[in-house]
């Protein structure tokens, strides 16, 4: 899949699977091996996409003078 065809939830469910394959333990070592790398590509995947949202998010929360204000994000 190209990067620019995958979102952060795509990301997270392809880990998510990662994670439970190799949680089963039912894998040789060099299955285990090759799940774990790609465990770890999708976990930088997915905090690339974190990083990337919050540097949109904090342009979008910039005060007149340029200053980042932080406020805590409330979903109510």
């Amino acid at each position: 899949m190209a990067k620019a065809d995958k979102n952060f939830e795509k990301s997270m469910e392809e880990l998510e699977k990662v994670v439970a394959e190799l949680e089963k333990g039912d894998l040789s070592l060099d299955e285990m091996l090759s799940r774990f790398e790609k465990g770890v590509a999708l976990s930088k995947e997915c905090s690339a996409f974190l990083e990337e949202a919050e540097k949109r998010v904090n342009i979008l929360v910039k005060g007149e003078n340029g200053e980042i204000i932080t406020e805590p994000f409330d979903v109510n």
